[in-house]
């Protein structure tokens, strides 16, 4: 197959396009993304030696390893660009209030469980900032910690496993912490978590648009930056969603760029990006 002679996606096939990844995933494409979904598309097609688009189509909707190829499809269109202690605001308000309140809480039976999600966790710095915020903040020996850490992409999930990390996605870790919860290799351009903090998360593969396979509640959800992928129905739907799966009390966070200005939800505002529901 020639890729260099691979014409651009036409008006019809983006939208076809377009439409699958919205029915499938929520993400709400436009046009500015057209040379996005080319290029991730062009990658796709070489893989698995496609002429054109229409057979990439056919593959999707009919084709016996359909499934496979739509996580593949999903994992080439996200954008998984992170790094630990992002948006900071919201660990600092995680140590300063609701670690506080959770702390104050009587530690009997269920109530010292802890149980926070991070939804969208791309290549796994957030649950790792999350659980180094509660370790340093929280006596855990007294606690039941337990981080959720989901994202659509199969890849992502397979490094944030690893826990390892290039020194530049550790720029807002200081050295103190650095020492406390990383190993470096031998010149210390790559640092591994420790696994305390690994074992408190369970990482898992989860689309938003479904259902949510479990039946526990969180005390506190963070999906950042995911939101800005999705017209104001659907992030109304999954907000709402959040909300069923919050503990009274719980807060809810999302990031700095976001907002849910006319969405319709029943949490309560606290600060710009971070909501609470009703206790």
């Amino acid at each position: 197959m020639n890729m260099v002679g691979l014409d651009k996606i036409n008006d019809k096939e983006f939208a076809r396009f377009c439409d699958f990844v919205y029915q499938r995933c929520g993400i709400n494409l436009n046009d500015n993304k057209r040379d996005l979904v080319h290029s991730r598309l062009a990658k796709r097609l070489r893989a698995l030696g496609l002429d054109n688009y229409g057979e990439y189509f056919e593959l999707l909707y009919n084709g016996r390893d359909n499934e496979l190829e739509i996580v593949n499809l999903l994992d080439a269109i996200s954008t998984n660009v992170t790094y630990f202690f992002r948006e900071d605001k919201h660990f600092d308000f995680l140590a300063s209030t609701v670690i506080p309140e959770l702390a104050s809480t009587k530690k009997r039976g269920s109530e010292s469980e802890i149980r926070i999600w991070s939804a969208g966790c791309s290549t796994g710095e957030e649950p790792y900032s999350i659980a180094i915020t509660f370790a340093e903040n929280i006596a855990l020996e007294n606690r039941d910690l337990r981080i959720l850490a989901t994202d659509l992409s199969t890849n992502v999930l397979s490094h944030a496993r690893k826990g390892v990390y290039d020194k530049e996605r550790l720029r807002n870790v200081s050295g103190a912490l650095l020492k406390k919860y990383f190993t470096g290799n031998r010149d210390r351009s790559r640092f591994r978590v420790h696994e305390k903090l690994a074992s408190c998360i369970k990482f898992a593969r989860l689309n938003l648009m479904h259902d949510f396979p479990f039946k526990s509640r969180f005390n506190c959800i963070f999906c950042r930056n995911v939101m800005i992928y999705f017209d104001r129905q659907t992030q109304s739907r999954l907000v709402n969603k959040f909300s069923s799966f919050l503990n009274p009390g719980g807060y809810l966070m999302i990031g700095h760029s976001e907002s849910l200005t006319n969405v319709k939800h029943d949490l309560v505002y606290v600060q710009p990006s971070l909501y609470r529901k009703k206790s």
